[in-house]
């Protein structure tokens, strides 16, 4: 797989799952509203994949090693991966209740970032267990803080 590739699909599918589950945990907890859960997946489909696209266009450039092709092909694998990977969690909203919706694409993403994981480990000959664990155990640490951060402010302002 090209660099361009493994660090658009890389990033963004990575940042896309984590950012969508922490938004998702935290927005459910603070307002219980599935409209509300929808409009913030689709409003960080869109800012977070132009912010994070251009993040990795700077970064790669910075580097000074790439043409001008492979920053473009970095800035696009990224946006796309971006703006596609939070998008995916709107399928189970529509299909389940809220609550049950919020579950499903907890272990979803979950499941979808433990399988990347396995690939890069694999790919890096590095320990899966560890890879494994540190990539998802952050995840979950996003997800406990949000879902906190949620209840904290529901109770706060409402």
């Amino acid at each position: 797989m090209k660099h361009q590739l493994k660090t658009g699909l890389g990033f963004g599918s990575t940042s896309g799952i984590i950012t969508t589950l922490g938004l998702m945990v935290g927005l459910h907890s603070g307002t219980h509203s599935r409209s509300v859960v929808i409009s913030g997946i689709l409003m960080i489909a869109i800012a977070d994949s132009f912010s994070d696209a251009m993040g990795i266009h700077v970064s790669e450039e910075s580097e000074n090693t790439h043409t001008e092709k492979e920053l473009w092909e970095a800035t696009i694998y990224t946006f796309l991966s971006k703006l596609i990977t939070p998008l995916l969690f709107i399928v189970p909203l529509l299909l389940f209740e809220l609550s049950t919706a919020i579950i499903v694409s907890v272990i979803m993403g979950l499941s979808l970032l433990g399988f990347f994981s396995i690939y890069i480990a694999r790919e890096q000959k590095k320990k899966i267990w560890r890879v494994v664990f540190e990539h998802l155990a952050v995840a979950l640490i996003v997800v406990a803080i949000t879902h906190y951060v949620g209840d904290w402010l529901s109770n706060k302002f409402v």
